[in-house]
């Protein structure tokens, strides 16, 4: 049965990513200890098996220095600890590369479930771990009576597989007394190699249980009430009224932004009253007009009041200044259903400027055509 939270609701929600990453900051990750006294024994037994002979050659190299002095190098000093030196190298080139595999099973079989971690949130002292109630309460806990009956049907498991195979291979054990020594510390290290990899080879079972166990448990203590869930995303996105405010100043600073881009454009296109949009033109660097500000009602009239503030042409076109305000965005070029009706008002402003600046005949003001939608 789920957990129950202080609020009462069932804990029914699978844990969200914010959740499963402070769970991993604070040390909570699934482990399972059948898996790593698997990989450990069957990756020991395996080396003892493929590196037995080595270590024991060495071991007998290491005892036949140790009990071969004369009487000038028991006497010597420096004949001593050169002979120590001597064994003590020997020693760790038989044992080394077994050690060294036994440290890189160690290291890695964390990746196998759960990866490798860690929190100084779960190092720091924390007084209930020393409160004996605790301890009694995890003991006789469901996790507590799962370890029981682990720890019976291993040793029930190991023990049974283990007298198995001693029986069946007795006479090679009793067989090692008639053997000469070299030969019979062979013979014992492959015999217990072999034994070793049968009894450690039982534990791949204890772990293929243990390993989807502790996956399942971890998800339940993990798992969360949906008003906890509600929470964390309040707390991720920030509550509404703070979304709407910040909505709010990015709105002012883009429109900030846009009015004091209207003192660069070309032409003000407007409904004449509802919309406004406002047009720029480079011929060398432009292929197409674009938009550099628009809006509408009060917004439309703050373009045109800085327009007219900075002499910029204002041309009254509702059809187009309708359908430039649905179909184009800031910084963006026109349509190309719209090039030939505002190529007609550039034209237009053009002349009209240059014939102030010339003193020339005023243009005749253009009518946009606008395609229809059969057109379109």
């Amino acid at each position: 049965m789920a957990d129950e939270s202080d609020s009462g609701q069932e804990k029914t929600e699978q844990p969200t990513p914010k959740k499963l990453k402070d769970a991993k900051q604070k040390g909570q990750v699934p482990r399972s200890k059948e898996l790593n006294s698997m990989t450990i024994m069957v990756f020991g037994a395996a080396g003892l098996l493929m590196m037995g002979s080595f270590m024991i050659n060495h071991i007998m190299t290491v005892m036949q220095q140790g009990f071969n002095l004369s009487r000038n190098e028991v006497f010597d000093h420096h004949a001593l600890m050169n002979k120590l030196a001597e064994a003590v190298s020997s020693a760790l080139t038989g044992i080394g590369p077994f050690l060294i595999l036994m440290t890189v099973t160690a290291i890695l079989t964390p990746l196998l479930i759960g990866g490798w971690t860690f929190s100084p949130q779960a190092m720091a002292f924390k007084g209930d771990r020393i409160n004996p109630l605790n301890g009694l309460k995890r003991i006789f806990s469901s996790k507590g009576l799962m370890e029981l009956i682990k720890a019976m049907a291993k040793f029930l498991v190991v023990s049974l597989v283990a007298v198995t195979f001693l029986w069946t291979r007795a006479d090679d054990f009793l067989g090692l007394g008639m053997q000469p020594l070299s030969e019979a510390l062979t013979h014992a290290g492959w015999l217990a190699g072999q034994s070793f990899l049968v009894v450690s080879s039982t534990l791949i079972l204890i772990a293929a249980i243990d390993v989807p166990f502790q996956l399942w448990d971890h998800s339940q203590k993990l798992k969360m009430t949906l008003q906890e869930v509600r929470d964390e995303l309040k707390d991720t996105e920030g509550k509404p009224e703070i979304k709407s405010k910040v909505r709010q100043v990015q709105q002012e600073m883009a429109q900030r932004r846009m009015m004091e881009a209207v003192p660069d454009a070309d032409v003000i296109i407007t409904n004449p009253t509802h919309y406004a949009v406002a047009l720029k033109y480079q011929h060398e660097k432009m292929a197409v007009p674009i938009v550099v500000a628009s809006g509408r009602d009060l917004i439309a009239l703050r373009i045109r009041e800085i327009a007219n503030q900075h002499d910029i042409e204002i041309f009254e076109a509702p059809p187009l200044a309708r359908s430039l305000y649905a179909n184009c965005k800031l910084n963006q070029e026109i349509p190309a259903h719209l090039y030939f009706a505002v190529a007609q008002i550039l034209a237009f402003v053009f002349q009209l400027r240059a014939a102030r600046e010339q003193g020339l005949e005023m243009p005749e003001r253009p009518d946009p055509y606008m395609p229809t939608d059969e057109e379109i």
